[in-house]
């Protein structure tokens, strides 16, 4: 069964992510990272191919990884909101949404310029635009919802792991 983390931006995703693999000694695997790893910064791919040419080079990776078992997958923020990325990912899988405040997101974010949803705009009118627009959907395809607001990552990781013991 695989541990599958969804959210925003700045949830803490990826820092959740090594935490759990860590003490449930599971391989970690982030999508944006993959990504990079492959096809260079987010960023420039952002900028040279688009934002759909992007969402494929996701829902690639969730084919990839999909399948296999014992997984903790940190997956970017908009991945699940493609169906099919979060049929398959619950398939062999526990969603969590890890939630957090617009305050809390932006505190966390802000002035990383490597994220492009956020380059050139207005960082807080986008997020809560970008909330509006994911948290029900995030919320629909989550077995379960983590506040993070005033958690540690090390709090929210133990939180994953009892809930995937109580599973």
């Amino acid at each position: 069964m695989n541990i599958v983390l969804c959210g925003m931006m700045g949830v803490g995703k990826s820092t959740v992510g090594i935490k759990v693999a860590a003490l449930t000694n599971r391989r970690w695997i982030d999508t944006d990272t993959v990504i990079e790893g492959r096809h260079g910064r987010i960023l420039d791919i952002f900028e040279y191919y688009g934002e759909a040419h992007f969402r494929q080079l996701e829902s690639e990776i969730v084919n990839e990884y999909c399948e296999e078992d014992d997984l903790v997958i940190s997956t970017g923020g908009g991945l699940v909101l493609n169906w099919e990325n979060a049929e398959k990912l619950k398939k062999k899988g526990k969603i969590f949404f890890l939630r957090a405040s617009l305050d809390t997101i932006l505190s966390r974010v802000q002035g990383d310029d490597t994220r492009p949803l956020l380059r050139n705009t207005d960082a807080r009118g986008k997020l809560e635009k970008l909330l509006g627009e994911r948290t029900s959907v995030y919320e629909y395809v989550s077995d379960y919802t983590i506040e993070t607001d005033d958690k540690s990552a090390d709090e929210v990781a133990k939180q994953i792991i009892e809930l995937m013991e109580q599973a």
